[in-house]
């Protein structure tokens, strides 16, 4: 443990945004689950329902994954690279249903 008193802040502010960065990390993870799984759903049984479902669910993994940019938590390339891969599961499920 530090004995001065600024390394000892730093120590408790390192560890509050340490925290802080997880939830948002994880919580992108999840949304992204929640994404596909929605995607793998639409592809199952397409219909308007599930469509409507798999674009609230693309909003919310964005809007979080751009929270996380803002915050600095994520850099903003890897930002994009994800919601590149999310957009593009969408369009290759299309791609499929549409071929078959």
């Amino acid at each position: 443990m530090a004995n001065i008193k600024s390394a000892i802040k730093r120590i408790e502010i390192a560890e509050r945004n340490r925290l802080e960065n997880r939830s948002y990390k994880s919580a992108v993870k999840t949304l992204t689950k929640n994404y596909l799984s929605a995607v793998e759903a639409y592809q199952a049984t397409p219909g308007a329902d599930t469509q409507k479902q798999v674009e609230a669910t693309m909003a919310a993994a964005f809007s979080k994954i751009d929270k996380a940019v803002k915050r600095g938590v994520l850099h903003p390339n890897t930002g994009a690279r994800k919601k590149s891969r999310l957009a593009r599961a969408l369009k290759a499920q299309e791609a499929t249903g549409a071929a078959s």
